[in-house]
């Protein structure tokens, strides 16, 4: 058992004694160690988490003001931005939290692949964050939904009608997801009462993505393991004071976004209400699920098409035993590096072509940038891990550090 901290406040130490909750936030958010060389891209985690909180406490309080019928969601929303007090303010954060949550976590992920983060023995804690992304995806959806704007329901009706794609039980499932034979009433109070439950669904494997964080440690830029005490510094007040830095900065850009150009990643469409006999010019999705959406119209079959955007995301669990190379960090493995930095404008090039109608050259750009992005993963990746050769390691966290002071 961990030792006991004492502590000068008689009330702390009364609970302390007979519950160690302060003695645990102690160890892990206090005194618990962590490599000294942690740059910047280090501060998106907590980031997120800070994002994540903001959107539930919103969204709850949305929610007390919202009405899950077809007939008087699109009027409560416009009622929540005109009537509600700063309800303007509560929907645009929560509107606009939800893309700063996955500019944060898309860069906490690249930060991932680049470094090696999910390599040994990391690998538990790498695919809890392949699943913090899946969840994020499937409440972000269904969010979307709930404004019932033109947008927001024909949206609803092309992502689900890809479940029909599934032989025999597909078109049970999408019956099932409607609640009936079309996207109606059922449909938004089902996806209303998901996208309110998700969320802690969400919070709680966040929960566990921070143990296995705290179990494992954190991965550093040289990608070494922690070889002596002089590697590490505590996490406070170091890294709470550094991440403060990037909180206030991160917190700039979001507020410039909301207070200036709320409506920056919205669609224009979604400010008329919904008509199911009136199809928009061009079905959009979220900017975040363009590179997917790419990939998806890229395979001329459906259920092909639907098996690959669902592929894009599950190859991504196999990541630790797909890359074989002993070496983490991509400042060490100089092909990795270069292949790293062309997957990344590869992902950015098929989210241009997402957003974009399928005809002329867009239909053979989504298709290159389609087999890039699997031929990285399934073809580059190993063959390079087992053939490149790698730059020397340092020969501790602290040696470049003490080099650099010479």
């Amino acid at each position: 058992m961990a030792t006991r901290t004492e502590f000068k406040n008689p009330l702390i130490r009364w609970v302390d004694d007979r519950l160690p909750v302060f003695t645990y936030l102690d160890h892990e958010y206090n005194q618990f160690p962590m490599p000294k060389n942690l740059n910047y891209w280090w501060n998106f985690g907590a980031l997120a988490s800070v994002v994540l909180v903001l959107m539930i406490v919103t969204g709850i309080v949305l929610a007390m003001q919202y009405t899950a019928h077809v007939d008087l969601a699109f009027e409560s929303v416009d009622r929540i931005r005109r009537d509600v007090n700063y309800g303007w303010l509560l929907q645009y954060i929560h509107m606009n939290g939800a893309s700063m949550f996955f500019i944060v976590v898309f860069i906490h992920l690249f930060r991932g692949m680049y470094y090696g983060s999910y390599k040994a023995p990391r690998e538990l804690l790498w695919m809890l964050g392949v699943v913090i992304v899946l969840l994020m995806m499937g409440t972000s959806f269904m969010g979307y939904v709930l404004p019932w704007g033109q947008m927001s329901f024909w949206g609803a009706t092309v992502i689900t009608n890809l479940f029909s794609a599934i032989p025999w039980v597909g078109d049970a499932i999408v019956t099932w997801l409607w609640g009936g034979f079309s996207v109606d009433n059922p449909t938004l109070n089902r996806f209303f009462a998901l996208h309110y439950l998700l969320p802690f669904v969400l919070f709680a494997v966040v929960g566990l993505h921070v143990v296995a964080v705290h179990v494992t440690g954190s991965n550093n830029p040289t990608g070494i393991d922690v070889q002596a005490p002089r590697d590490t510094v505590s996490f406070h007040p170091y890294f709470t004071a550094k991440d403060s830095v990037g909180l206030v900065a991160f917190l700039m850009f979001f507020a410039a976004v909301v207070f200036f150009a709320p409506n920056l990643f919205g669609e224009p469409d979604n400010y008329i209400k919904a008509n199911p006999l009136q199809t928009p010019a061009h079905i959009v999705p979220e900017w975040y699920f363009l590179p997917f959406y790419a990939i998806l119209r890229a395979v001329p079959h459906k259920l092909l098409g639907v098996i690959a955007m669902f592929a894009s995301i599950a190859v991504l669990f196999v990541l630790p035993w797909l890359d074989r190379s002993k070496v983490r960090s991509a400042n060490y493995r100089p092909i990795h590096n270069g292949l790293f930095w062309i997957f990344l404008a590869d992902c950015l090039f098929l989210g241009y072509i997402g957003a974009n109608p399928a005809e002329g050259w867009f239909v053979w750009g989504g298709r290159i940038g389609t087999i890039w992005y699997f031929a990285h993963f399934l073809v580059l990746v190993p063959l390079v891990s087992m053939f490149e050769r790698p730059r020397p390691l340092p020969a501790s966290i602290s040696e470049p550090v003490l080099k650099e002071k010479r």
